[in-house]
């Protein structure tokens, strides 16, 4: 089968063997009936590696955000969130849509927070002209940047001080953990929900686990069965999830350093401009020409390497992307500009 260098993003990874005899092996149960022993082994190992009291196995990053929106709001309440977040621009408006939980987006500062004062603004009067704001939504990692834990600190503090909970989407929680050299559950801490992908950076091919309290995780269980997420013998999903927290977190480490050594090698290409520093992770951002763009995507699927045709262009690395892989991208990328 042929190699693909893959750069658009971390949820194109493919499943270990170890993951597909865990999947073959798996011992499974009615999971709508709680009777699934690799699911709730599952849900329990991800509660206690955010230090949260339950969680509940979800299909997707966004249907626990979802979950998380849903349990946290009622009809008519908002969620202050940034604007480009996912749990308000990638996610489909389903909050609105299926919830009629109003979004009130802000713009975000350029370290990834949301301004103090910008919330502070943002948050309702208790007035029969306003919804009722509930919730604070942040994320981290944030277009792969590490989001200051002294600023998620301040912020949610704010938040309960004025009655709001606060939600973390953490699709990504577990590569700002790495890259601080902390614990998942010190940065899920200040947040009364947490969201985490198994199948993004981490490697499984399916799976969110949306953490909380035992309350939050009872209601957004009701609502996993509204929507459609009740997967009954769900264990051959969430055994692939035990071998990626079991497994690929340390690990995360390793596409850090290959997505510094990408922009270390793209950024001596004079005609793109390469965005990267300290607070990355395992993202590369490309500015350039956009009448360059499509042409330099196309010359880079010729050569075997997947980009995304968006300007500023995202380049993500992950555990299906070898130092050798990098070399070849940095090869390939030289060589078109080259002949420019």
């Amino acid at each position: 089968m042929h190699h693909w260098i893959d750069l658009r993003s971390d949820t194109v990874t493919r499943p270990s063997s170890a993951m597909r005899l865990a999947i073959s092996k798996a011992v499974v149960g009615d999971d709508v009936y709680g009777e699934d022993p690799t699911v709730n082994r599952l849900e329990a190992m991800t509660a206690e590696l955010c230090g949260m009291e339950a969680a509940i196995f979800c299909a997707s990053g966004t249907q626990s955000n979802l979950l998380a929106l849903l349990s946290h709001c009622q009809r008519g309440d908002e969620y202050i969130v940034g604007q480009q977040a996912h749990t308000y621009k990638y996610e489909g408006g389903g909050a609105a849509v299926l919830g009629s939980i109003q979004p009130q987006p802000l713009e975000f500062e350029t370290d990834g927070s949301l301004s103090l004062e910008k919330i502070r603004a943002a948050i309702k009067e208790d007035d029969i002209h306003f919804a009722k704001t509930r919730l604070l939504a942040l994320e981290n990692t944030l277009g792969g940047k590490v989001v200051s834990q002294s600023y998620i600190k301040e912020a949610s503090e704010f938040a309960h001080e004025r009655g709001l909970a606060v939600h973390l989407d953490g699709a990504r929680v577990c590569n700002a953990a790495v890259a601080q050299s902390v614990s998942v559950a010190e940065l899920a801490a200040p947040f009364d929900s947490v969201s985490i992908c198994l199948s993004k950076g981490l490697g499984a091919p399916v799976g969110s686990v949306l953490c909380g309290t035992r309350e939050l995780i009872t209601t957004a269980r009701r609502w996993r069965k509204m929507l459609g997420g009740g997967m009954r013998q769900a264990g051959i999903l969430a055994a692939a999830g035990i071998v990626a927290l079991e497994n690929n977190i340390p690990r995360l480490a390793e596409d850090h350093e290959n997505a510094r050594l990408l922009a270390q090698g793209l950024g001596k290409i004079d005609k793109i401009e390469v965005e990267y520093d300290t607070s990355s992770t395992n993202m590369v951002f490309l500015k350039l020409a956009v009448s360059e763009l499509r042409p330099l995507v196309q010359y880079a699927l010729e050569q075997g390497i997947r980009l995304t045709p968006h300007n500023p262009m995202r380049l993500v690395v992950h555990l299906d992307i070898s130092r050798s892989d990098i070399e070849t991208v940095i090869r390939v990328l030289s060589a078109y500009f080259r002949r420019r």
